[in-house]
């Protein structure tokens, strides 16, 4: 009886491992489409947040949740507008992404004291959680490296001119798609072509 508990367990590891290869292989797919096509994905976001902000309503209306998670929630979509106003850049000490940051902290610890409260099956509270909560951030932070590729239109002054600005800062890259690059490069073998 012990063997089959223990094959079990390690085909239970053996599975998470896999499943959390294959979210990485998808977030870097999605940042390099992100990066790619900026204004598809400004239009994707948007209707997300529209849909989410409509969700809330519905929420409102068809459920009995607390009226204070319905009125974050809604502040919390109205803050990602504000981020959505200039974007594929964002400024983490803007007042909208501090905001966001706000509203989604705020919007998990109301979301955890009322599903600790009140019952609702698993499938409700991860279908909340993912519609409600994650998915918005979740796509403006994969959407966080899509400046990094994006030629300047203006710039404050300090750095000289807009052309030497953007060289100079070319080879910095900060996102999300870099990081899954050096890890790629770091942990992955590189192939060597065979020269027969």
């Amino acid at each position: 009886m012990w063997f089959l508990t223990f094959i079990s367990y390690m085909a239970m590891l053996i599975q998470i491992i896999f499943v959390t290869i294959a979210i990485a292989a998808g977030l870097y797919y999605i940042a390099e489409l992100v990066e790619e096509y900026t204004t598809i994905a400004k239009k994707v976001i948007w209707w997300m947040n529209s849909i989410t902000l409509i969700l809330y309503i519905l929420l409102w209306i068809f459920e009995s949740f607390p009226v204070t998670m319905i009125i974050f929630g809604l502040l919390a979509q109205l803050s990602h507008y504000m981020i959505l106003r200039n974007f594929p850049f964002f400024s983490f000490i803007s007042l909208g992404f501090v905001t966001a940051v706000l509203f989604v902290i705020i919007n998990h610890y109301l979301a955890f004291a009322y599903f600790a409260s009140v019952y609702h099956p698993f499938s409700e509270v991860l279908a909340y959680f993912t519609l409600f909560q994650w998915l918005v951030p979740f796509a403006l932070f994969v959407s966080l490296s899509a400046n990094d590729n994006v030629l300047p239109t203006s710039i404050d002054g300090r750095d000289g001119d807009v052309v030497s600005n953007y060289f100079s800062k070319r080879n910095k890259k900060y996102g999300l798609l870099s990081l899954f690059t050096f890890a790629k490069e770091a942990l992955l073998p590189m192939r060597t072509k065979k020269g027969f």
